[in-house]
């Protein structure tokens, strides 16, 4: 590959590291400022697996076709599957202990 191929690839992979680290702050963020338990369960639920999935692929185009990346890539599979199904367990606990959602005028918990 030419040095402004790998340059570009660079490039791109950065982009996706940086995008992935918004989601992870904007996840950080959602968990520490919503209200309950539900809201924040599906701001870090969605924003992490966003987040670590973007920062993988970016580590994937930036390492190249070699046996790490394809490592990577069953770990990026691994999160995508796991961490709904694991905050998916969570809220079904909570709601079925009588966890009740936050309304609006209610106090935060």
């Amino acid at each position: 590959m030419s040095q402004e191929g790998n340059h570009l690839l660079n490039t791109i992979a950065i982009i996706f590291i940086i995008i992935g680290l918004f989601f992870m702050v904007v996840g950080a963020v959602g968990l520490i400022r919503l209200p309950d338990f539900y809201t924040r369960a599906h701001a870090s639920g969605k924003c992490d697996t966003l987040g670590e999935g973007m920062m993988l692929v970016g580590f994937i185009l930036y390492e190249g076709m070699t046996l790490i990346s394809v490592k990577l890539l069953l770990l990026a599979i691994f999160i995508f599957i796991t961490s709904p199904t694991a905050v998916h367990a969570l809220v079904n606990v909570a709601h079925s202990r009588g966890v009740m959602p936050w309304k609006k005028g209610d106090e935060r918990q």
